[in-house]
């Protein structure tokens, strides 16, 4: 049983309690509308009540007006049908078309427009809607650890993506499956679900590190794909293939390190400066691999730059 159930329980118990001791005549339908108002996150609770709650007001004056005009028949639903809900839509309410329609319907049960009949139902709305507000301001569960295990999982998994790259620089022949690449795609775009969730749940006090994290394993994924591309083009072992080799072996471990360490980004400059140092290629092949081997570090240092820059933020 999750937390958002228990939280809707308490709500509702909440909303019917308070609007039977303000002698509110249906106590339940505080109740329901406390089960519509629990939500995921503060903000968006917040957001979305006050949206329900004028949703409600601008129901229940156009309900009244119809019922005015057409007298209390089933055919005069329809017509409020037809009319609030693309009116609530146009202008982004669709989320309170559900609690406005019940208070316009209670409306039409009791065949009543009379001001005490109105009032209560406002009350009703807000008792239910207030006291689930109440409960998600109240209490949201932790997503630091959550949020912690899904970093060490990313880390892991990038740290084993370098090691896979490694691998393929020394041997030519070695074949990756690159399910690696996927899962931390999967884990990232989790990750940042998870991030934006405790973003919403800040109201005071806004801390963006967890964002800015799995924002920067996104950026450095597609920087990933682009390395694999140009490992596909080495397809001779070369000397220069394994100093890089050494270079993705170092940084499978500076991967998983939370502050930027520096070491990858010196031994790569150091392999760059060397690079502009050594003979031409004597042959064609030669020529296209060892390309292809400084376009993937021209890469890695645009991977780097990420790390370093994000990194430094989220030290500070």
């Amino acid at each position: 049983m999750g937390f958002r159930v228990i939280k809707t329980a308490i709500a509702t118990m909440l909303a019917i309690v308070i609007a039977e001791w303000v002698g509110l005549p249906a106590p339940l339908s505080a109740g329901l509308l406390a089960i519509l108002g629990v939500d995921v996150t503060r903000k968006r609770s917040i957001r979305v009540v006050s949206e329900r709650f004028c949703a409600s007001i601008v129901a229940l004056v156009l309900g009244c007006v119809i019922f005015e005009i057409l007298g209390f028949k089933i055919f005069a639903l329809a017509v409020y049908i037809l009319i609030a809900f693309p009116l609530l839509s146009r202008f982004h309410m669709k989320d309170g078309i559900i609690p406005s329609t019940v208070a316009v319907f209670h409306i039409f049960g009791g065949a009543s427009l009379a001001f005490h009949a109105i009032t209560n139902e406002l009350f009703s709305v807000g008792i239910g809607l207030g006291s689930a507000t109440l409960v998600n301001l109240l209490y949201m569960p932790n997503l630091e650890k959550e949020l912690n295990g899904m970093r060490e999982k990313v880390d892991q998994l990038f740290s084993d993506i370098f090691k896979e790259i490694e691998k393929s620089l020394r041997d030519i022949n070695y074949v990756w499956s690159g399910k690696e690449l996927l899962e931390a795609q999967q884990a990232v775009n989790e990750g940042i679900k998870i991030a934006r969730r405790g973003l919403d749940n800040q109201l005071l006090k806004t801390d963006e590190g967890w964002y800015i994290y799995f924002y920067m394993r996104e950026q450095q994924l597609n920087s990933i794909e682009r390395m694999l591309d140009l490992l596909s083009h080495v397809y001779q072992n070369l000397p220069q293939g394994e100093q890089a080799a050494d270079l993705f072996h170092i940084l499978s471990e500076d991967v998983k390190v939370s502050y930027f360490t520096g070491h990858s980004e010196e031994k790569l400059h150091q392999f760059i400066e060397a690079a502009k140092e050594m003979q031409l290629p004597v042959t064609r092949i030669e020529f296209e691999v060892r390309s292809a081997i400084l376009q993937l570090c021209r890469e890695l240092e645009q991977f780097l730059a990420v790390a370093r820059k994000d990194k430094q933020r989220l030290a500070k």
